[in-house]
């Protein structure tokens, strides 16, 4: 058998509840392949799994992304092979581990040319961002967007992603010392929602025009602007809550704020098949190759420092996507 060191939580709670413990890896069933990771991606829903906003049974393990070589194949496994580099982010929660049974089904092979490093740090988030610019709301030119967090993981990906379809993209963030981040993934402006007059400022940024679509990954300190900042007949696309769940609100505000659509998605029910899957990260990385998606790294942590990485990005200090190498 193989042994793994992975991450185990017997309880919900700060950053101190991580532990990182050897198990041993039993050989990979009918259907499944093991892989030895090279690259784990950290994804804001790992602290909201964490610390209890999404509440797990324990004991569990955390993280849903991982990229790494296949090292063996179980029984009726025909799609990959040994030596194989494949990247997942939707097979059970236990990606934060050095080796791992994987169904083969969750597996999407990794092109030539991206690296594993690479895949980890951008697969989760560019699914997200999939779904958001081409079925949660079809960004097209001339659309105004507002993208919140925009100097996040998935948030930079949103930014150049609506761009590079002929969006006119505002970002917001949290302080001024993420403005050039924001700016460099592609936002034409870029405001400071933690500002008190942040709403007006997104409106006199786009020259009095508000947003076909909000993609609002923040919820409580922004969901309420972000309704005021939608055009009528709009999109708000709530997909996270990084300050909090969002404020409850009567469903009769969005008729009076222009008719707008409010709707919250999730990755998951979006990649649901192996099919669906397969066409998703398609679209992904053919963004990759033609410059539509781009890749930035903000922080790296070892496995062994999987606590500090989630109090980096609790802090709100990164820029950029976390990748934790075992």
């Amino acid at each position: 058998m193989t042994k793994a060191r992975v991450v185990s939580l017997t309880e919900l709670g700060s950053a101190d509840v991580i532990k990182v413990i050897d198990k041993e890896l039993l050989p990979p069933a009918k259907g499944e392949v093991q892989i030895r990771q090279t690259a784990i991606g950290f994804n804001f829903i790992d602290v909201y799994q964490r610390s209890g906003v999404y509440p797990l049974e324990m004991p569990t393990g955390l993280g849903h992304e991982a990229a790494g070589v296949v090292e063996a194949v179980g029984d009726g496994v025909t799609d990959f092979k040994v030596g194989d580099h494949v990247v997942y982010m939707n097979a059970g929660i236990g990606a934060y581990a050095s080796a791992r049974n994987v169904a083969a089904d969750k597996l999407v092979s990794i092109p030539n040319g991206i690296s594993d490093e690479v895949a980890a740090a951008v697969f989760f988030k560019a699914m997200t961002a999939q779904y958001l610019v081409q079925k949660t709301y079809k960004v097209k030119a001339g659309d105004v967007v507002l993208v919140h967090a925009a100097a996040g993981g998935v948030g930079q990906i949103l930014a150049g992603w609506a761009k590079a379809l002929g969006a006119f993209v505002v970002g917001t963030v949290g302080s001024p010392a993420k403005f050039a981040a924001a700016k460099e993934a592609g936002c034409d402006a870029v405001v400071d929602y933690s500002q008190p007059n942040w709403v007006e400022e997104v409106i006199k940024a786009t020259g009095g025009k508000k947003a076909n679509v909000v993609y609002d990954s923040v919820a409580k300190t922004t969901f309420l602007g972000s309704l005021d900042c939608a055009a009528p007949f709009g999109t708000v696309a709530l997909f996270g809550a990084a300050s909090g769940p969002a404020p409850e609100i009567q469903p009769e505000i969005l008729n009076k704020k222009g008719c707008l659509f409010l709707t919250r998605p999730s990755v998951f029910p979006h990649n649901a098949t192996a099919a669906l899957l397969k066409e998703n990260a398609k679209a992904v990385f053919d963004a990759i190759a033609k410059g539509q998606v781009k890749v930035q790294i903000g922080a790296k942590f070892s496995l062994e420092q999987a606590a500090d990485a989630h109090r980096a990005a609790e802090s709100r200090k990164v820029s950029g996507a976390i990748v934790m190498t075992p």
